[in-house]
């Protein structure tokens, strides 16, 4: 799937030399970045909405004493 980003002017340099120091294309950068890093994009964006709902009272709250009794990890 085709995009078109704008990178600040720093971030272009450093990718435009990183690309020409390895023979590596500008797109394999960006792709592996991304790769590496939408995972934990996506866990902190969850888990803001998840401590928006908390505090807004619109989420159960277990408490960690309870979730180790429940899976018999107690002791």
């Amino acid at each position: 799937m085709p995009i078109s980003i704008r990178l600040p002017d720093d971030v272009e340099a450093r990718l435009d030399n990183l690309a020409a120091l390895t023979g590596r294309s500008k797109t394999y950068y960006v792709t592996e970045a991304i790769c590496e890093h939408i995972g934990d994009m996506e866990d902190l964006y969850l888990a803001e909405r998840e401590l928006e709902a908390i505090r807004a009272d619109e989420s159960q709250i277990v408490p960690l004493e309870e979730v180790m009794k429940r899976y018999g990890m107690e002791g």
